[in-house]
């Protein structure tokens, strides 16, 4: 069984849709965990009603202090972070199940493919809001709707062990409010030995699409780019292509990069930003 973390910024008709997806939708009994920021729509009345455990802030202190608070109240071994403006579809946590038994330990990051109006893995318009959204739509076509199992995700829904989660520490806060966040996460979990970044084609969600700052336009997004290029030396961009060759079909957890000519041009291209990004200091 899963702990479904999910932090939350007034959005409530998505988190609503979120949850009665994933009560109608698991075959296994999963405890779901919500972090609340800020709270201007009652989002506590109605997880109260349900039963659901929250944790709380007045303010909104980003997605990774709030990813944060949310996991450090999971009762179960395997954690799994989502945003509020999913769809979870049908027999998901047993597709997620049959991976897990097939990892000899902990290290791995599994995660979903994304069912989007017009972007994401794959492209199908079940509605561009709560208001427009189809699931009669979705329920009926989703499983003639293939992706294929994809390597170097780092995409979310994710799961990963707690284990792993406690070893790294979560996600770094220093991201807040949380652009550049989840490759910083799979960078600290490859330093701890993970190599299966898999993307599970069907364990499938339909997703929004970045409906916080769609809907926020007052919240200012942080430079995770500059963030990550100054924490380990190279780009989100150089990671994804060299260490998670992210996208390409999988076949076997990776290996280390391959440092050739291609490889060093690159990073010395980081390199030179890096030095920039040091003199306007």
């Amino acid at each position: 069984m899963f702990s479904v973390a999910i932090p939350t910024f007034n959005n409530l008709d998505y988190l609503k849709i979120c949850i009665d997806s994933l009560k109608k939708n698991s075959s296994l009994k999963h405890e779901i965990i919500v972090h609340v920021n800020e709270d201007k729509d009652n989002t506590r009345s109605y997880l109260s009603s349900l039963g659901i455990k929250f944790s709380y802030t007045e303010s909104n202190v980003g997605l990774c202090t709030a990813i944060n608070n949310a996991v450090k109240l999971a009762k179960f071994d395997y954690i799994i972070y989502s945003h509020d403006d999913v769809y979870f579809c049908p027999d998901w946590d047993l597709e997620l199940e049959k991976e897990i038994m097939k990892s000899v330990d902990e290290k791995f990051y599994l995660s979903c493919t994304l069912i989007e109006r017009n972007s994401g893995h794959i492209k199908f318009d079940c509605g561009y809001d709560f208001k427009s959204f189809d699931e009669e739509k979705l329920l009926k076509n989703f499983k003639s709707l293939n992706f294929y199992d994809y390597q170097g995700t780092h995409w979310s829904p994710l799961c990963v062990h707690r284990k792993m989660w406690d070893k790294v520490g979560g996600f770094s806060e220093e991201f807040n409010p949380g652009i550049g966040s989840d490759p910083d996460f799979n960078m600290k979990l490859w330093h701890e030995g993970v190599r299966l970044f898999k993307g599970i084609n069907k364990f499938k969600v339909y997703h929004f699409g970045s409906l916080t700052t769609r809907k926020n336009k007052n919240v200012i997004q942080n430079r995770g780019d500059n963030i990550f290029l100054k924490k380990w030396g190279f780009s989100i961009k150089f990671f994804k292509k060299f260490y998670l060759r992210t996208n390409s079909k999988f076949f076997l957890p990776l290996e280390n990069p391959i440092k050739n000519s291609n490889y060093y041009l690159n990073l010395f291209f980081c390199k030179i930003k890096l030095f920039y990004l040091t003199l306007l200091k």
